[in-house]
């Protein structure tokens, strides 16, 4: 399933894939080849995340249960990254690069506008 989702008081809008079961939590972006801009998974109660079969870098946006923004990691390395936020409840993968070209910060609010 995907979601439109969007930065509460901005145009920010991205299209959310849903990884919301342990399967889909698992595999995350493993093998795929690449993310495209404009895009996202959602590891849905998920704070950690590892790099492992990875094809390509990735941004990690870690969000609360709320989905409000606690920690941004950038350009996570391919095969070998790991990342974790105590803070988070789950996490959104997308392109390396893509946080900053969308202009995403600790403390926005994101908001699901409509579900695919």
């Amino acid at each position: 399933m995907t979601q439109t989702w969007g930065i509460e008081n901005t145009n920010i809008v991205l299209t959310v894939e849903l990884a919301d079961t342990a399967w889909k939590r698992f595999k995350g972006l493993m093998m795929r080849k690449e993310m495209p801009s404009g895009q996202a998974l959602f590891l849905h109660k998920t704070n950690s995340i590892h790099m492992c079969f990875m094809y390509f870098s990735i941004d990690a946006v870690y969000v609360d249960k709320r989905k409000r923004i606690v920690k941004i990691v950038r350009n996570l390395p391919a095969w070998t990254g790991i990342s974790a936020c105590l803070k988070a409840d789950s996490v959104l993968e997308m392109k390396a690069g893509e946080a900053k070209r969308l202009g995403l910060a600790v403390g926005m609010q994101w908001k699901v506008e409509s579900t695919m």
